[in-house]
């Protein structure tokens, strides 16, 4: 029968697609089926952005900065909030561009061009007729992955978009009494005192009982749960494991120093040269000039037909003073101490060499190279260490997309044990106990990836026990786990966290008793200020010189009514207690320059007009009625 089918092929494959192709026509073919399901993490205007959009744009985000900025700590890049950060900009950026659409806003031809003739970039390849380097223009953009017409499109895009919010905050504008008034708020200062009611003072005021402990365990138990815990196995590739495995052989090494003995030897080449000068600056006539390089032409004649002459020459005709004494010569010297002109014709005659008229800003020279002294080249031995570094580091660039996919295909194939891909390619594979969905704190490295801890947790991880996918940590590293042992969450009961019970329960009461307190002194200090007691020292604070208080001191103090003084303010601290405020007097500001008041103006503008187009971009939000469906960590 296989014989049969094998003879007949083109018509059983005829045969399959009149089968096969009218299920699609009348079923149809969900996205899905090629690429997945992915949960939807965000809607704009009906359009859904899913968990793959997510994490290829912070990918995309991440790359970039890290290549922006290499020395930058890599867990910034992968903390919930980096990740939380694209999601909004890529929300923001589908909002702007529903309303660019909705207002029919475009970009003309003429914009366009006016934006790209600002990129200093795109600027520098005007020739000198004015038209572009159209090559020179093409090139730069493939140097980034673009092409001229994907480029031009992506920033009439942006411009498009960008008069959504734009035309908003271009708008604002104050007049200077108000920008006055704002400023005299932000700057006044005030005198103030402060009295502390710290939880700490309270402690052995707190009275505990089982019965207590009972209710603060029954009102918190969320506070008194074992997160799931797993222990896991994994393993990492990266550039070094790569380089690693790279075995090099002799000829290999010896092949590499030959080609690069130049580079090997350090140092730079350098040369001796004498130089016959006929002076002819800058100022000088056009007919000045043509004479000098005509004198100087001729004594190139000259000196080329009997160069044994040339120090002779140069001793009665060049007009460098400093040289001419010494027969021209100017010793030994490297690329960069001579002008561009003198230097590329001598590093590129051979030694006894005389060169044509030279032209510099000097005047024009005759230039006969004298001797060459290359650096000494290093022997085999010496820097048979720094030739295996280059090589391993060159092949395992180029060896790693090799490996990362045999990696990948490995921990998927073989899902059941990471021990076949450590066997193929020679990895470590590392043990963790204790992980957490969440990247504990102080926890660097792979265990830190919320991408990898998410796979790792994953349904069929936990239950099947088998190998995540390969997971792109970026920097050329990649990381394949798999959960050993899984104990999922659970409520630790109250015999077992009694100690706890009570820390806490202690912490909360002595917070509640502090607050109580001042709350009580509060109001005896407003009914008479001569009780006061155990206020700090006066202090001057304002908003641009808080002078070390907290934030909610700082803002009580600040607007506290000063129709009466003194005013009292008491405020809550929370865990760290209560305060009560004192402002005693208003502090007159120091007087202002008509400069300041203009920075000052020009500062408020854009922070109101920055604060109609935060408004502005939260009623777009309504109404386009996004939704958000992660939560903020």
């Amino acid at each position: 029968m296989l014989e049969s089918i094998r003879k007949h092929s083109k018509f059983v494959m005829i045969l399959l697609f009149l089968l096969i192709i009218p299920s699609f026509i009348f079923v149809g073919i969900d996205q899905s089926y090629f690429s997945g399901a992915s949960p939807t993490v965000a809607r704009v205007a009906g359009q859904d952005i899913t968990q793959n959009d997510w994490d290829n744009t912070h990918r995309v985000e991440s790359d970039r900065l890290r290549a922006e900025n290499p020395g930058i700590d890599a867990k910034l890049l992968d903390s919930p909030e980096a990740r939380y950060a694209t999601l909004e900009r890529m929300v923001r950026d589908r909002v702007f561009q529903a309303a660019a659409q909705k207002m029919h806003l475009v970009t003309s031809d003429a914009a366009l061009a006016r934006t790209l003739q600002g990129i200093p970039a795109i600027a520098n390849l005007r020739k000198p007729d004015g038209s572009l380097d159209a090559e020179g223009y093409r090139a730069l953009l493939a140097a980034q992955g673009m092409t001229p017409e994907a480029y031009e499109a992506s920033l009439r895009r942006d411009m498009s978009v960008g008069q959504v919010v734009g035309n908003v905050m271009n708008t604002a504008l104050a007049t200077p009494v108000v920008a006055n008034a704002a400023m005299d708020a932000f700057l006044q200062r005030r005198e103030i005192q402060v009295a502390q009611f710290k939880p700490q003072d309270y402690v052995a005021k707190v009275q505990v009982s089982d019965e207590a402990l009972k209710s603060f365990y029954a009102a918190n138990t969320t506070k008194f749960q074992q997160s799931e815990q797993a222990r896991v196995e994994y393993v990492v590739l990266d550039l070094k494991s790569v380089r690693d495995s790279i075995e090099l052989n002799e000829a290999d090494l010896q092949t590499y120093y030959k080609e690069n003995a130049a580079r090997l030897a350090g140092g730079q080449e350098e040369r001796r040269a004498s130089h016959i000068l006929v002076n002819a600056p800058k100022t000088m006539s056009a007919a000045e000039r043509d004479a000098a390089k005509a004198k100087a032409q001729a004594i190139a004649d000259k000196v080329k037909a009997n160069p044994s002459s040339f120090a002779a020459v140069a001793k009665a005709e060049s007009q460098d003073t400093g040289s001419a004494p010494q027969g021209g010569d100017l010793g030994f010297f490297g690329r960069g101490a001579m002008v561009p002109e003198f230097e590329q014709a001598a590093f590129s005659m051979n030694k006894g060499a005389i060169s044509d008229v030279v032209e510099s800003e000097f005047g024009f020279h005759v230039i006969q190279v004298t001797d060459v002294k290359l650096p000494a080249v290093p022997s085999f031995a010496a820097v048979r260490e720094k030739i295996v570094n280059d090589l391993k580091d060159q092949q395992a660039q180029r060896k790693y997309a090799e490996v990362a996919e045999l990696f990948a295909n490995t921990v998927y194939e073989q899902s059941d044990s990471l021990q076949p891909v450590v066997d193929k390619l020679g990895l470590k594979l590392q043990m963790a106990d204790g992980v957490t969905r969440e990247p504990r704190p102080g926890v660097e490295g792979p265990l830190a990836n919320p991408a990898f801890l998410q796979a790792l947790f994953a349904a069929d991880s936990i239950d099947h026990k088998r190998n995540t996918d390969a997971i792109d940590l970026g920097s050329n590293q990649m990381v394949s786990g798999r959960v050993v042992n899984y104990q999922p969450a659970k409520q630790l009961a109250l015999e077992d966290v009694t100690d706890r019970v009570k820390t806490l329960y202690v912490q909360q009461q002595s917070a509640v008793l502090a607050r109580e307190a001042g709350e009580a002194k509060l109001q005896a200090w407003k009914a008479d200020a001569s009780q006061a007691q155990g206020l700090l020292p006066a202090v001057v604070v304002s908003r641009d010189n808080p002078v070390g208080m907290p934030r909610q001191v700082l803002d009580a103090a600040l607007q506290a009514k000063t129709d009466s003084l003194p005013a009292w303010e008491g405020v809550s601290l929370g865990d760290a207690g209560y305060a009560i405020v004192k402002v005693n007097r208003i502090v007159g500001q120091a007087e202002r320059t008509a400069d300041f008041n203009q920075q000052a103006s020009m500062q408020y503008v854009q922070l109101f007009g920055t604060a109609e187009g935060t408004a502005y971009y939260e009623l777009l939000k309504k109404k386009f009625d996004v939704q958000i469906k992660v939560a903020r960590p």
